[in-house]
């Protein structure tokens, strides 16, 4: 089966059931006939748009919105990280990222395009850029996306 047949699945179980996991999902996945790993299913939700937040009750779940797709932005994203960032650190709601002299921008660019659920805006320096995360998110969820999304570019 195709990727993108399993990101509509993806799309579909998001949008009809409470998913509070990667591993909730990995499973209803699999009973659609899809079996995947736990890094698919990262890079699955990172495609489609997905978020985790909190609901009314308190309890976190990942949401997903009809139109939320971003696209060719994610894609050029993983590349973009895959190039330039040379480490990610997180502090609270905060992720500093290290690239090259020069890159940080390019990066901080690229963050900005993708739409980034749980992202609240970025900052750049020459080498050095700052991410900030909203506090339903926190920046060590930010962090490892970033670090997942470089890996798989």
């Amino acid at each position: 089966m195709s990727t993108e047949a399993r990101r509509r699945a993806v799309r579909s179980i998001l949008s009809e059931q409470a998913v509070s996991s990667q591993a909730d999902l990995a499973r209803l996945l699999a009973e659609q006939g899809f079996q995947v790993t736990q890094a698919t299913v990262s890079r699955d939700l990172w495609a489609v748009g997905a978020v985790k937040a909190r609901t009314a009750d308190g309890s976190l779940r990942y949401f997903w919105e009809p139109g939320s797709d971003p696209g060719d932005s994610r894609d050029a994203l993983a590349m973009t990280l895959s190039n330039y960032v040379t480490s990610v650190r997180s502090s609270g709601n905060l992720v500093v990222i290290k690239t090259p002299p020069g890159a940080a921008h390019v990066v901080a660019a690229a963050i900005d395009d993708a739409g980034i659920g749980g992202i609240l805006g970025t900052v750049a320096g020459d080498d050095t850029m700052l991410v900030v995360a909203g506090e339903e998110t926190g920046g060590p969820a930010i962090a490892k996306l970033i670090e997942e999304l470089g890996a798989s570019g």
